[in-house]
């Protein structure tokens, strides 16, 4: 059994309670999305800021590594610690990482919200990734979207945030919000490589758009499905064609949109 790394628990709260005056001159209490600075040094060298809600600080860095390809085994970090004192986290791995400086060298600054960055090529790799073939119900859709209605809660408090699931059939398993949509599905990413969890059979929801990063990030999850209630970026779509990535966008209510893997929905639900 891989050896797993030592990870703190830091988490904070992910809204601040203000009153605001609405269009009637009325001061009425609510919620803002917290938003928090935490720097990243990987064996003492300080590598990015990432800007956070700050509620699972652990599993978000775990997935950056992963995804930035920066880590290749979760067994080869010996620790992350999280200090909010100093915003803050320290990644110790049992071995320096081969190529850092190389692997740093390049870097490109996404479209994620809050602008999101990858370090390296983001095509290297690519043809590597085998994607499973999967097929799904309309009806499945449908009760999904149903089901995460239920989990925008922070959203719903404060807004200012993008959520994230891992999805088994209409079953939600994970869920994560925070104020970027590449911190969120980093989380989950973090959570799924911890826990040794596959993607084969899992669906992937964004409330984001689907770039580029995002298909890249999912496919490397081993995801064959992702959802979102936005749309999708050109890159992104050629890049879920190229992998075989289902790519289902705009889906609110009964609407939806799939601009790849179309012959792989069974249309057993199609509205009135």
């Amino acid at each position: 059994m891989p050896t797993k790394p030592k990870l703190t628990d830091a988490g904070l709260h992910a809204a601040f309670n203000v009153s605001a005056t609405n269009e009637f001159a009325e001061v009425i209490d609510g919620h803002i999305a917290a938003e928090r600075a935490l720097t990243l040094y990987l064996d003492k060298r300080e590598i990015v800021t990432l800007m956070t809600l700050g509620t699972q600080p652990e599993l978000l860095v775990l997935g950056w590594l992963r995804n930035q390809r920066l880590v290749k085994n979760f067994e080869d970090i010996k620790a992350i610690q999280v200090d909010w004192e100093t915003e803050s986290v320290a990644i110790t791995t049992h071995q320096s990482i081969a190529d850092l400086d190389k692997k740093l060298s390049k870097k490109t600054v996404t479209t994620g919200c809050g602008q999101g960055t990858v370090y390296g090529d983001m095509m290297d790799g690519l043809n590597d990734i085998q994607i499973p073939e999967i097929n799904i119900k309309q009806s499945l859709i449908y009760s999904l979207l149903k089901n995460l209605n239920a989990h925008n809660e922070i959203y719903r408090q404060a807004g200012a945030v993008h959520g994230c699931a891992l999805c088994k059939g209409a079953e939600i398993t994970r869920f994560v919000e925070d104020v970027g949509r590449h911190n969120a599905v980093d989380a989950i990413a973090g959570y799924m490589w911890l826990n040794e969890i596959s993607g084969a059979d899992k669906i992937f929801y964004t409330t984001g758009r689907l770039t580029s990063e995002m298909v890249i990030k999912v496919a490397q999850m081993g995801i064959p499905i992702l959802l979102s209630r936005s749309g999708a970026t050109q890159m992104g779509y050629e890049i879920a064609q190229r992998l075989g990535v289902i790519l289902i966008s705009r889906a609110k209510g009964k609407h939806f949109l799939i601009y790849t893997g179309a012959e792989k929905i069974k249309f057993d639900a199609i509205p009135q």
